[in-house]
């Protein structure tokens, strides 16, 4: 059986999880010592995130054409 503790959290999960921690500090009912706990999952999180989406965003920026050869991505913008 697996650890969920240990398996990756998806993108969503880990917003899911900033959001939340944002309210409860937010909120202010929380010791100083639980602040800063949380303030630290926090950081931990939203680098996470911002790797996460560097990463989906360098996927993005490639494509593999016909002949299965990596080409940038151009995205023609509306006029």
């Amino acid at each position: 059986m697996k650890d969920k503790q240990n398996s990756p959290k998806s993108f969503e999960q880990e917003m899911e999880e900033l959001e939340a921690i944002v309210e409860r500090l937010e909120d202010g009912e929380v010791t100083l010592e639980e602040a800063m706990s949380l303030f630290k999952r926090g950081m931990e999180l939203s680098k996470s995130c911002h790797d996460k989406l560097q990463s989906f965003e360098k996927q993005l920026d490639q494509m593999i054409d016909e002949d299965g050869e990596i080409v940038p991505l151009q995205i023609q913008e509306e006029e």
